[in-house]
């Protein structure tokens, strides 16, 4: 009974994605952090799942307990979408197993901190393969068959950087802006066509982004940290009502809304301060 509660509490905070039963979802970067939440609230849905990330024990590990709690289909898909053709890949090995996808959760992404030219060059483009042309890759290929059909929804995922230059996140914040800007353009290009595309912009969450990225964390970051689970679920929810973007949490949109009052310099400055940049 608790799990039935819980099922429903869930499904009432994200919105009923209509038609959700019969309906299959991708999550990139699906073995860890934010990747977890977004499984555990589709498959409440009864949201049947591919989950794609590199690596595969985690990733099955969360399969095996989403299918005994919710009785949804779960497929596994170990690939590292760092490497170039990774997408184009994953969409053969889901065709070769006749997966339509309905929803796609453009998930995978990490972070660098430090000055950028005290940054291997390698690791940063590797950031920027799959930060960007790996979600642009991802969204055209799934984004095609969902017109295709006349129906489909796509949550790209930016972050609260993504609105102004940070120092010490020079590449990480770009790569976000881009993500923004590209998917509330294509909120507005594909909703014709009967596919939403919605924009999640988190501020700092509680996953495991700070000891990959290497990045310190300030008393203020601590007072402004969210839950994974509320921010996964404003992505959703927003998506559900076919929203172009969406930032989570009451904090962060009064942060982005004094941008518009502020010069891009003071900005800079701020920001520098509370990364630690």
């Amino acid at each position: 009974m608790q799990n039935i509660a819980n099922a429903e509490t869930q499904t009432s905070l994200v919105g009923k994605l209509n038609g959700a039963a019969a309906k299959r979802a991708l999550i990139t970067g699906a073995s860890s952090g934010m990747g977890l939440e977004y499984a555990e609230l589709l498959a409440a849905q009864k949201v049947n799942l591919v989950l794609a990330a590199r690596r595969r024990e985690p990733m099955e590990k969360l399969a095996i307990e989403l299918r005994q709690k919710y009785g949804v289909e779960i497929v596994v898909e170990p690939i590292d979408l760092a490497v170039p053709g990774a997408a184009a890949r994953l969409k053969s090995s889901l065709d070769d197993k006749s997966l339509q996808i309905d929803i796609l959760v453009n998930n995978a992404g990490y972070g660098l901190h430090g000055d950028f030219l005290d940054t291997s060059l390698e690791r940063t483009t590797a950031m920027i393969q799959l930060n960007i042309t790996a979600v642009t890759e991802l969204s055209f290929i799934f984004g095609q068959d969902m017109a295709t059909r006349g129906s489909g929804q796509i949550l790209l995922i930016a972050s609260i950087l993504a609105f102004q230059p940070v120092p010490g996140f020079a590449a990480y914040a770009a790569t976000k802006s881009y993500v923004l800007s590209f998917g509330e353009a294509l909120h507005d290009e594909l909703r014709p066509r009967g596919v939403t595309v919605t924009c999640l912009c988190p501020g700092h969450t509680e996953t495991g982004f700070d000891s990959a990225a290497s990045a310190p964390v300030s008393r203020m970051l601590r007072i402004l940290t969210m839950k994974p689970r509320p921010v996964a679920q404003s992505g959703l929810r927003a998506l559900s009502q076919g929203k172009a973007s969406v930032l989570a949490g009451f904090m962060n949109k009064i942060i982005i809304f004094s941008n518009r009052l502020t010069p891009r310099s003071m900005q800079r400055a701020v920001m520098k301060s509370v990364t630690g940049g």
